[in-house]
Parts: structure tokens; C-alpha cells; sequence
């Protein structure tokens, strides 16, 4: 299958960068990824630079895969790109792509982006410090089955920054909702859940991320199915932890 490939490249951060056109002839049962490293390779043959981009697992888990394709995260249907499969474009189609495109994701290099500010929002307040002790018995503290599913479906979250990308305001709040949904759902997440909201959301508007509007891109986009419920959750999580907050 013959195609047209027009890949962001830019060398640095300080590159001005632009789309570079490719043609290849690919298998329809490649992955995206397989047919990147089959690129690449031709390039390395023919002593060019080969395209940057992210990956590691490869198994749709680890949220590495992050490319922005034909104008959607991850590309034409709901999945990460490394799950996303050749037989998903046609004969002679153009494919563009490109990284995320957001302030707060800065670019490294042609498709890398640094997305260490969802790094720097967890480390904020997104874990429990309270000491409880050794490990108690899985069925010590009774939790009702809707919970605990409420919660396993937020902490399914795979940090892909999809949420950001396909936001028109590159908004962080579908991820950051599901941070603390995941805890603030559960007993041990609950002695710190309004410290938790204020540093969290704190330090995601001083990582530059944009206003959610609502729109609902976000959860549209996301490979996992977080669902838009996590951000009306953090919304009352900070407002209340903001009307009885004893910071200044």
C-alpha cells in the first residue's frame, strides 16, 4: 500500500521546524509504530536522520505513543497509536503527523514532547502519605462494588496527555480529575483529599495548562474511556477544599 507520509521534524526545541514529505509502501497489518521504524530505516540506508518519536510498551498501556494524527490524537479511531493499525487508511492517502501541540507539552524534537509537567502535577499531591500501617486484609475495609469500579476507571488513566491535545485549550482537567478521583473515591485517599485538590490544581495552572470549556474533546479522544464525570468531581473536590482551606 503506497503512501504519502508528512512528518513534523524539527531539530530541537529552538528549531523553527516544518512537515517534511515522505512517500512509503507499507503493509496494510503493520501498526503505526512498525511502519515508523520501517521509515526510519530507510532513511538510515540512505544516511539521513531518522523521525524522533515515543514508544515503549507497544501493548496500548504505557501512554508513550503520543502522536497527533491526521488532525486526532492517536489518529482516525479511539486507540493509542501503537494499537492503531495500517489497514486504517486507504491506497495513496496522505497521512499528517505531528506532535502534541500545547505550551505545556514543549517540543524535544520532530514528534517527541516533553510531558513532564504531568510528572510535576502528580508529584504535587497526586499519592497518599498518611502512614497506615503494614498491609490489612483485602476485605478489611468495606467498599461498595460501584466505588471501587468508580475508581479502578479513574486510575485506569495512562497519562497519554490525548486529554491535551485534543483540547481546544489544551486543558489538563480530564487528567488531573482522574488523579483524584482515584483517591478521593476510596478511605485511604480521604484524610488528605483537600490538600490534594489545592496542590494539584495549583500546580497545573502554574504548568500553563488551559481552561476546560466543556466541550467534551477530551474524554471523546481518550484511548482508556476516562470519562468527563472525573472533572465535575474535581471541580467539587477544589471548590470545597477551597471553602474551608486554611491557606492564604
Amino acid at each position: 500500500m503506497r503512501l504519502k507520509l508528512r512528518i513534523w521534524r524539527q531539530r530541537d526545541a529552538n528549531d523553527k521546524g516544518k512537515l517534511v514529505d515522505y512517500d512509503v509502501d507499507v503493509n496494510p497489518h503493520m501498526s503505526f509504530l512498525e511502519m515508523l521504524d520501517e521509515l526510519n530505516g530507510a532513511l538510515l540506508e540512505k544516511g539521513e536522520e531518522p523521525v524522533a518519536f515515543d514508544h515503549d510498551c507497544r501493548e496500548g498501556i504505557c501512554g508513550t505513543c503520543n502522536l497527533y494524527i491526521n488532525g486526532r490524537p492517536h489518529g482516525p479511531i479511539r486507540t493509542t497509536t501503537c494499537q492503531l493499525h495500517m489497514r486504517h487508511f486507504h491506497e495513496g492517502e496522505t497521512i499528517v503527523i505531528e506532535p502534541w501541540r500545547a505550551k505545556s507539552f514543549p517540543i524535544v524534537k520532530d514528534l517527541v514532547v516533553d510531558r513532564s509537567a504531568f510528572d510535576r502535577i502528580v508529584q504535587a499531591g497526586g499519592y497518599i502519605s498518611v502512614n497506615t500501617g503494614s498491609a490489612r486484609d483485602a476485605n478489611e475495609i468495606p467498599i461498595p462494588k460501584p466505588i471501587a469500579d468508580e475508581a479502578f476507571n479513574s486510575a485506569a488513566c495512562i497519562a497519554c496527555g490525548a486529554c491535551v491535545a485534543a483540547c481546544k485549550n489544551a486543558s489538563a482537567m480530564l487528567f488531573v480529575g482522574a488523579q483524584i478521583s482515584k483517591f478521593a473515591l476510596l478511605p485511604q485517599g480521604k484524610a488528605e483529599r483537600k490538600t490534594r485538590a489545592e496542590k494539584m490544581v495549583a500546580q497545573m495552572d502554574a504548568e500553563g495548562f488551559g481552561a476546560c470549556s466543556n466541550t467534551g474533546a477530551c474524554a471523546a479522544e481518550c484511548p482508556v474511556g476516562i470519562s468527563m464525570a472525573n472533572i465535575a468531581r474535581l471541580n467539587r473536590e477544589y471548590y470545597g477544599a477551597k471553602l474551608t482551606s486554611t491557606n492564604v
